[in-house]
């Protein structure tokens, strides 16, 4: 604005002098038309100097938008579980079976136990049962009911003798009287507890008069406990 104000001043002054000088001098007057369109020449070249002169003002350039997107992180994959199982190969261990109930114990026919015409069949033990519990020399009768199953008559020569086990005493006992064939009778032996305590088992069987054992075998089983404690006043 400054400028511009200067350059009017400075047309008007120079119309103002020109103006003055023509009629001092008497000389020929001074186009006023050439010198206004000199000046406004002038005019619009110092206003066009003066523009170009003026540092250009830099046209802002939009700044771009930023538009902050989500940003897709892809998950990582986790690695492929194996299914394969490694099994260990386990050793073979054999159970053997639980044994239940009443096992079946075989028993000798008594047919196959004669000698000649002499059998001894044992129906049952009338005294002292298997496993009778019995104080240290504790004296007893151990008796069986049997019959004879032989062809032969068992006559007072007949003995009951020991075989095997523990004697415990015992004797050989003969019958009270003759048995005949398919009768029963009873046969006894008088015995006496160990010492000791524990289990005995002694072994009987019938013999005829040539000391020929045939039958069953006639068995008696007794527990010897712990002597009871003496009682003293």
């Amino acid at each position: 604005m400054q400028v511009k104000k200067r350059i009017i001043m400075a047309l008007i002054a120079g119309v103002l002098l020109a103006s003055c000088a023509g009629q001092a001098t008497g000389e020929p007057t001074v186009d006023v038309d050439a010198v206004m369109t000199a000046g406004v020449g002038t005019f619009v070249a110092a206003l066009t100097q003066t523009q170009a002169a003026q540092p250009a003002t830099a046209t802002p350039t939009a700044s771009p938008t930023w538009t902050a997107s989500p940003i897709s992180l892809n998950s990582p994959t986790p690695p492929a579980t194996s299914t394969q199982a490694f099994v260990l190969p386990l050793p073979t261990i054999f159970i053997a079976p639980t044994v239940t109930g009443t096992q079946y114990t075989p028993t000798v026919n008594p047919s196959n136990l004669g000698s000649g015409c002499n059998n001894l069949r044992l129906i049952s033990d009338v005294t002292i049962p298997s496993g009778t519990v019995m104080e240290p020399n504790q004296n007893f009768t151990k008796t069986w009911k049997v019959e004879n199953n032989g062809t032969c008559e068992w006559t007072l020569s007949y003995r009951l003798i020991f075989i095997s086990g523990d004697q415990m005493g015992g004797g050989p006992s003969a019958p009270n009287n003759p048995i005949p064939p398919g009768k029963w009778t009873q046969l006894s032996v008088g015995l006496q507890a160990p010492k000791k305590p524990g289990i005995y088992t002694g072994n009987w069987r019938l013999s005829n008069q040539a000391g020929t054992v045939f039958g069953s075998t006639l068995t008696v089983s007794i527990k010897v406990a712990n002597p009871s404690p003496t009682s003293y006043p």
